[in-house]
């Protein structure tokens, strides 16, 4: 997929972030966008910045969790494109607490989301891919998916489910369907990630890590997703772990 000129790509968690920052990125290599969230205000705000930028984006309102809801954008993408080429699932929550606080709601909700979400777009887009023999898939783990961290048990057993998913995936599509898989792995990512975290204590600890070192920006990834998307078509980008230069856990 070195040519990347007139490919289609579907995006979620697209509104802000890692998200928002890869769409304009893959828009810039001439890869019509679909760019998928709940907040259609601000897909809508995306969606104008990357047309004055003279790519090609198509908003899609779509909540990752509700398997109608991807569907129906999966659908309207390829109405509107023809196909999908790449899919990179994105969304995620990360609302930290210790597990004997038992925010449950949360740990369910960050399941729907960072796992069944992920089960629902892959389920809803990949047929596209199978149909053309062709296509990439990337999903967003994270170092929470190589290693547990206080405070973030669910997030870090969902986002090693992310881990294992993707290995897994790849071993029976790459070779069957010609399908690349590529699992992003980043370290600490300026995001909004962190807005999400409803103890005040917890937050403040992670906001204290932005005085300790450089997060990771959106952008960072959005090159480590083009740089798979470019490497040689025998070639597939497993895992990209990816991390601030002053981060040592």
């Amino acid at each position: 997929m070195a040519n990347l000129e007139g490919k289609v790509a579907l995006i979620t968690g697209a509104s802000s972030g890692i998200g928002a920052a890869t769409a304009r990125k893959l828009a810039k290599a001439g890869i019509t966008v679909g760019i998928a969230a709940r907040r259609l205000d601000r897909l809508e705000e995306l969606k104008s910045d990357i047309e004055k930028d003279g790519g090609k984006a198509i908003t899609i309102e779509m909540d990752v969790a509700d398997v109608k809801s991807v569907e129906t954008g999966v659908g309207h993408l390829v109405a509107e494109a023809r196909t999908i080429d790449i899919l990179f699932n994105n969304a995620g929550l990360m609302p930290l607490s210790d597990i004997d606080e038992f925010k449950i709601d949360e740990w369910h909700r960050m399941v729907d989301v960072n796992m069944k979400g992920l089960l629902n777009t892959t389920a809803a887009a990949m047929p596209h891919m199978i149909a053309q023999k062709s296509g990439h898939v990337f999903n967003t783990s994270s170092i929470a998916g190589r290693k547990v961290f206080k405070g973030l048990t669910v997030y870090c057993a969902t986002k090693h489910a992310v881990t294992a998913f993707s290995d897994g995936l790849r071993m029976e599509i790459g070779k069957k369907h010609n399908i690349r898989v590529t699992c992003i792995q980043p370290g600490a990512v300026s995001t909004e990630l962190y807005e999400q975290i409803s103890d005040p204590v917890a937050r403040q600890q992670m906001e204290d890590l932005r005085t300790q070192m450089t997060f990771l920006e959106g952008d960072d990834i959005a090159d480590t997703v083009l740089y798979a998307l470019k490497a040689p078509t025998h070639m597939n980008m497993a895992e990209m772990f990816v991390m601030p230069t002053q981060q040592e856990w």
